[in-house]
């Protein structure tokens, strides 16, 4: 049977497990909001840690603080900060509004901890509080907004633009070593004039790359954070130069150039930065499921699809049908594109239900843009790995179908004119034979015309060394 203890906050006495570090204001959420079971991730409870130990580190050093008290603390923060205790944050990310809950459960893990770092018993808050010490200077409604771009700015910059690399490095390679297979190009899915293999390769590359920039410059949108705004962006309770070395601890602690945002009160009001970076992860995400789908398209078969590209074989494809192998990766990676774009579309919509001097949707924005984030991230490196890796090419097949290529016909364009191609065209289509048997049976270039017409060379012609 689990022991409590009893704890006091300010509606009055509730029931907390003997051995949790939380305390009252948690056990009520956990009690209030038993909706999902989902928790904020381990990169925001890093970010709250990183916080406080930054909050208290600034109090000590204006003398708002007493630096026992804020040793530890800071040692119990930096312990949070290394996930020690991420079992102890259990709050539902349908919570309180703004994250009030979010919040007294980091005050209350690390008020609990320091106290017993301090000798003190787990429970008790008489050596360190959780609002009046771990809380000083600050309010949920700074906290959890700068988490979210310290958390956020963090997995982009450490797992996302990463990803994304070595991603685009992987394609790189392929296009190079593709860039002399001529291939038939398809528009509407239907035939179109050749291409390079190594050309349509590129393409991904560079779609890869536009948005890595994009993001790269996107995510310095997240430095600005707004500690020491506290609840309105007035900085109530805070000494003047709190928040400047609050945010400096910040930047030190993580390594990133965070600052204090031009206007604390449009901070705090607002999560823009947040639905700007959000919503390119989306479009990141929107590129990526496009790639995905030409790869599945590319590689359907094997002996009735287009078949032109092999993906390495990762696991048996049916339960029914011996032998079968799909392209399960890219179908993974298409599964989390479209998360993602739904993971935008609430952050979206919850950072439109800002009202006056706060928006109080932030658990649920915090949630869907770090879990956009991490799924792209991690979907990213195992789609590297275990298909863009392996990826193979039937150069066969490739140079089979260019040669039926009835869009051939169009190189013929400044020869004989559009009108008399079309013709080549049908026909070829019509009598199953190839442009160039068509053009030397009605004789309508000479030998060396021709040739040159559909030198596949020159119409390729090939902008990529």
């Amino acid at each position: 049977m689990e022991s409590y203890r009893v704890s006091h906050d300010s509606l009055g006495d509730v029931k907390v497990p003997q051995d949790a570090y939380w305390g009252p204001q948690t056990q009520r959420a956990i009690e209030n909001f038993p909706i999902s079971g989902l928790r904020l991730p381990r990169r925001f409870i890093r970010a709250q840690g990183i916080i406080k130990w930054a909050a208290a580190k600034a109090n000590a050093e204006v003398g708002a603080l007493p630096e026992n008290i804020a040793q530890a603390i800071m040692k119990a923060a930096d312990e949070v900060i290394s996930g020690m205790w991420d079992q102890q944050f259990v709050v539902d990310v349908y919570q309180a509004g703004a994250g009030t809950s979010q919040n007294m459960n980091a005050n209350e893990v690390i008020a609990h901890r320091a106290q017993q770092l301090l000798g003190g018993q787990i429970g008790d808050v008489h050596l360190v509080h959780p609002n009046d010490h771990v809380n000083m200077a600050q309010s949920t409604n700074d906290t959890i907004h700068v988490a979210i771009h310290i958390a956020g700015a963090e997995a982009i910059v450490h797992d996302l633009i990463p990803a994304i690399s070595r991603a685009e490095e992987t394609l790189r390679t392929k296009q190079h070593l593709w860039m002399n297979v001529v291939k038939s190009g398809r528009t509407h899915l239907q035939d179109a004039v050749p291409m390079r293999l190594g050309q349509e390769i590129g393409g991904y590359v560079g779609a890869l790359s536009y948005w890595r920039n994009a993001l790269q410059t996107g995510v310095e949108k997240l430095y600005a954070i707004g500690l020491g705004g506290n609840a309105v962006g007035t900085g109530i309770n805070a000494h003047p130069e709190y928040k400047q070395r609050a945010t400096q601890y910040v930047a030190e602690k993580t390594g990133l150039p965070f600052h204090q945002p031009e206007n604390m009160f449009t901070f705090i009001q607002n999560l823009d930065a947040v639905l700007e970076v959000s919503g390119l992860v989306r479009g990141l995400a929107t590129a990526v499921g496009k790639i995905a789908n030409d790869l599945r398209l590319l590689s359907s078969g094997p002996r009735t699809g287009l078949a032109e590209l092999k993906l390495p074989a990762v696991q048996p494809g049916s339960s029914i049908m011996p032998g079968k192998v799909n392209p399960v990766m890219a179908e993974m990676m298409n599964m989390i594109c479209y998360q993602v774009i739904g993971n935008d579309t609430t952050v979206q919509q919850a950072v439109a239900g800002a009202q006056l001097e706060l928006n109080v949707m932030m658990p649920v924005i915090a949630y869907n843009f770090l879990h956009a984030i991490h799924i792209l991230s991690n979907g990213l490196d195992a789609f590297t790995n275990k298909a863009l890796k392996g990826l193979e090419a039937d150069v066969n097949r490739i140079t089979g179908y260019v040669e039926m290529n009835t869009a051939l016909a169009t190189a013929l364009n400044p020869y004989i004119g559009y009108d008399q191609a079309a013709e080549v065209a049908k026909t070829a289509y019509r009598e199953g034979k190839t442009v160039r048997q068509v053009v030397r049976e009605k004789n309508l270039l000479s030998e060396e015309q021709l040739n040159e017409a559909l030198d596949l060379e020159r119409i390729t012609h090939p902008q990529e060394s």
